[in-house]
C-alpha cells in the first residue's frame, strides 16, 4: 500500500472519530491479554493505542511517516505498542503474530491478496479483525457540498489494484472467498456533533483532498469548502449518527 495521506496526519488524529470504547473492548475480550496484535494501516493509532492496554504487545504499522509521528506522541507513555514504517506489502517482516487489526486501511490493500498471506502467517485461532463503517452507512450530510468542491478543484479518489475502489466489492463479500470465511459481526451506534472546523479537518484528512495533494491550493481550498459548507447549512452545525462495524473473520472450524 503506497502513502496515500501526504500531510494529513495532524487532521487525521484530530478530527477522525475513533471506533468506540465498545468496539475495543470487543477486540480486547476475544484475543486476550497475552495476544501479540498486529495493526496494520494503523495511522496515528486509532486501534494500537487504546488497545494495547488489554494485550501483550501491540505492533502497529503504516507507510505514513507523519502517522506514526503522530501515533507516537499521543502514546508515548504506552510501552507496549511498536511503530514500524511498512505496509501490507511487508508482512513476513512483522511476524509472529497472534491477530490481526485493521481500521480505514484494509479497503485500499489487495485484500485478496493481504488475506492469502495472512493464511500463511497466522497461527491456528488466530483472526482477522475490520473496523469500519457498514456498507449501508449514509454519507455525511455535508457530502455532496465537499465533493462539489473537490470537482472543481480536480481532485478524484486514489484507485489501487485490488481495493475497494478498484473492486466495489464490500468486506464481508471478500471475507466469504478467503481462508477466514467465518465472519461474526457486531454493530455499535453513536451520534455525534460537528462544527465547521471539525469537517473541514475531516476533509483534509481524506486521501482525496490531503495538504500534499492540494499543496499551495489548500487555502483556497479550505476558504471555498467553507463557504459552500455555509451556503448549504448556515448554521454550521451537523450532527450525525455513524455506526462502528467489527468484523471478526476466523478460519472454520473443521466437521
Amino acid at each position: 500500500m503506497t502513502d496515500l495521506f501526504g500531510g494529513a496526519a495532524s487532521y487525521y488524529a484530530r478530527f477522525r472519530l475513533d471506533h468506540g470504547p465498545e468496539a475495543i473492548e470487543l477486540l480486547a475480550g476475544r484475543f486476550g491479554p497475552e495476544a501479540r496484535v498486529l495493526d496494520l494501516g494503523c495511522g496515528p493509532g486509532t486501534i494500537a493505542i487504546p488497545l494495547a492496554e488489554h494485550v501483550r504487545e501491540v505492533v502497529a504499522v503504516d507507510p505514513d511517516a507523519g502517522m506514526l509521528a503522530e501515533g507516537r506522541e499521543r502514546a508515548k507513555d504506552v510501552p507496549t505498542i511498536r511503530w514500524v514504517q511498512g505496509d501490507s506489502s511487508g508482512l513476513r517482516e512483522f511476524a509472529p503474530f497472534d491477530h490481526v487489526t485493521m481500521g480505514r486501511s484494509f479497503h485500499w490493500m489487495d485484500r485478496d491478496a493481504v488475506l492469502a498471506e495472512l493464511d500463511e502467517l497466522l497461527p491456528p485461532g488466530g483472526s482477522v479483525a475490520l473496523l469500519a463503517h457498514p456498507p449501508d452507512e449514509p454519507e455525511p450530510a455535508w457530502n455532496a457540498a465537499a465533493a462539489r468542491v473537490c470537482d472543481r478543484f480536480g481532485l478524484a479518489w486514489p484507485h489501487m489494484r485490488g481495493s475497494f475502489q478498484d473492486s466495489g466489492l464490500h468486506h464481508p463479500a471478500v471475507l466469504a472467498r478467503s481462508p477466514f470465511s467465518r465472519v461474526s459481526t457486531w454493530v455499535f451506534p453513536r451520534t455525534v456533533r460537528f462544527d465547521l472546523a471539525h469537517v473541514v479537518g475531516l476533509q483534509l484528512s481524506l486521501s482525496v483532498s490531503t495538504p500534499a495533494r492540494l499543496g499551495d491550493r489548500l487555502p483556497a481550498f479550505v476558504a471555498e469548502l467553507e463557504a459552500e459548507l455555509l451556503a448549504e447549512n448556515p448554521a454550521g452545525v451537523w450532527v450525525e449518527h455513524p455506526r462502528t462495524e467489527v468484523l471478526v473473520a476466523e478460519r472454520p472450524t473443521e466437521e
